[in-house]
């Protein structure tokens, strides 16, 4: 694609969008909204006249598999659980639920967001005095479940396996301890 500087782009498998403001051989900078400039090669990036949420106004779409791709779906995401007069937050920890890309994150970079994540929902847990939290974290290498023990071991918490038959091998379930005041 052959870009000039000005033109206005937007990075594929990204949320970047800005201006060119410089060229090479095979790489195009950008500049976005805030500032901020990124290298990037030229079959990365694309160049966009107006904003595609603008765009997705006016078309027809008559293709099936576009048409379900636009229609924006209901997350099956249960954050709460009631049962038994009992409310559970689920927290499913696996990157894909969280970020909708990882390009440019490494493993330790997607491990800490994992972990912060985590500690945002205990803390979150212990302030608005929800007793039961359940972390889905996968079976894998067993890197973010040791991460996840030695994070709940700072807090007033007790943390075991949950349940087989309703998650798997692949979740802690951890139980908050309320103050009596």
């Amino acid at each position: 694609m052959c870009f000039e500087i000005g033109n206005k782009v937007a990075v594929i498998d990204d949320v970047i969008q800005g201006v060119v403001v410089g060229i090479k051989e095979k790489e195009v900078l950008v500049r976005d909204n805030q500032g901020m400039e990124y290298r990037f090669f030229k079959d990365e990036v694309v160049k966009i006249k107006v904003e595609q949420n603008e765009l997705s106004k006016y078309i027809d779409i008559n293709n099936k598999m576009l048409r379900e791709k636009t229609v924006e779906k209901k997350k099956k995401n249960k954050t709460f659980v009631k049962s038994k007069n009992e409310i559970v937050m689920e927290v499913d920890l696996h990157i894909e639920k969280l970020l909708k890309s990882t390009k440019g994150m490494d493993k330790y970079d997607m491990l800490s967001y994992q972990i912060n994540v985590a500690r945002q929902k205990v803390e979150y847990c212990i302030q608005k005095r929800i007793s039961k939290i359940v972390f889905i974290h996968g079976v894998g290498e067993g890197v973010l479940k040791s991460e996840l023990n030695y994070l709940l071991n700072n807090y007033p918490v007790k943390y075991y396996d949950a349940s087989y038959q309703k998650y798997g091998l692949g979740a802690t379930e951890v139980y908050v301890f309320q103050n009596p005041y």
